[in-house]
């Protein structure tokens, strides 16, 4: 994984508050490789959503440029797709055409509806819902609609997946089944993927890189930590690791510690 993907040079994110310019994001330069898996990290209020979002080029910078496969992200494209922890389902449509909208709008036009009707098919298998493909929203469980809305994420096929707290609101148990079977299509796919998160497990256990994001405002990349855990990656056998530990240690002590001691000045 030595390719650069996404590239963010230089990158501020400022906005117009009525008590005046608000620096949310300053000086953040940050490389992601093809088939990486990056999380961001940090306290509430670091700008971690905000830089997702410009990655997917749902908003602009300041200052500073982002580029996809060596092309400015001058907004959203099918090449960068989004899971956010709301999974917004449309609750009159089933699961299959909940997924197959978002098929149509990139593949619609090259085509037939067979073409389209296999790809959110193969899609929703991928996340183990093929069972359930004719159910509404209203008729499956939380950690299940988030399911589908990965699965109307990968149906496009795009080159990244931007994952905005996807396994917030789920209990712990549905958090961790739906953790696992990240790493399995992840594996699978080889997607580049940048997730939003609070949790330290969560990021140790799926990250090859965590971007630890200082307090805001005007927050920055704090330290970069890499996590050369093996793949595949098994929740039980990593929990006495000694290197997992360490990892997620290091990720603790910048969290709790580091930046603690900026909020209490502040």
């Amino acid at each position: 994984m030595t390719e650069r993907f996404i590239r963010v040079q230089g990158v501020e994110q400022a906005f117009k508050t009525p008590q005046g310019r608000f620096v949310a994001l300053r000086d953040i330069d940050l490389d992601i490789a093809q088939g990486e898996f990056v999380s961001l990290i940090g306290h509430s209020g670091c700008g971690k959503s905000t830089l997702l979002n410009l990655i997917a080029g749902l908003t602009r910078p300041t200052q500073g440029v982002l580029l996809a496969a060596n092309r400015e992200i001058a907004g959203p494209g099918p090449d960068r797709a989004v899971v956010f922890q709301n999974h917004s389902l449309l609750p009159w449509l089933t699961c299959f055409e909940n997924v197959y909208l978002g098929v149509e709008r990139v593949f619609g036009r090259g085509e037939r509806k067979a073409q389209l009707k296999q790809r959110t098919d193969e899609a929703l298998a991928l996340v183990g819902l093929g069972h359930a493909a004719q159910k509404r929203p209203g008729e499956i469980s939380g950690g299940m609609k988030q399911r589908v809305g990965i699965a109307r994420a990968l149906a496009m096929q795009p080159q990244v997946l931007l994952m905005d707290e996807p396994f917030g609101a789920l209990d712990a148990l549905t958090r961790a089944k739906l953790q696992d079977e990240l790493l399995a299509i992840v594996q699978q796919t080889r997607s580049t993927v940048v997730m939003v998160t609070h949790d330290v497990d969560e990021a140790v256990l799926l990250s090859d890189r965590i971007v630890m994001m200082t307090n805001g405002p005007a927050a920055t990349i704090g330290e970069v930590l890499p996590v050369r855990l093996p793949r595949p990656r098994h929740r039980v056998e990593l929990a006495e690791d000694r290197q997992y530990l360490q990892y997620r240690k290091a990720v603790i002590d910048f969290l709790y510690t580091r930046q603690a001691h900026v909020e209490k000045a502040a």
